[in-house]
């Protein structure tokens, strides 16, 4: 199953974000695929820094694992440049699939 999601950037940190995903810490990566996250890609709309992210998925979503330390680790890394929520979760919105075509 597909799941989607959309984030928003502070203005300004669309090269800073870039940064950080491109050095993702390698424990990220492997939790992710431990729980069945795969094909996760994240897009940027520049007008308006809107993240729009999806993500196969087979058990739970990336924003599901926030009770891991590394996960609550990388909130507060990240929450300087994203609008977050209290705990720096990122404020993120899911999406409902509307159209998919193979």
């Amino acid at each position: 199953m597909k799941a989607a999601f959309k984030m928003k950037l502070k203005p300004g940190f669309a090269a800073e974000y870039q940064k950080r995903h491109d050095e993702i810490w390698p424990e990220i990566s492997a939790l992710l695929k431990e729980n069945g996250i795969s094909d996760y890609t994240i897009f940027l709309d520049e007008e308006t820094n809107i993240l729009f992210a999806v993500q196969q998925v087979s058990r739970q979503g990336s924003q599901e694992l926030g009770q891991k330390e590394i996960i609550q680790k990388w909130w507060a890394y990240m929450a300087d440049i994203m609008e977050t929520n209290p705990d720096h979760s990122p404020v993120a919105v899911s999406l409902k699939r509307v159209f998919h075509l193979d």
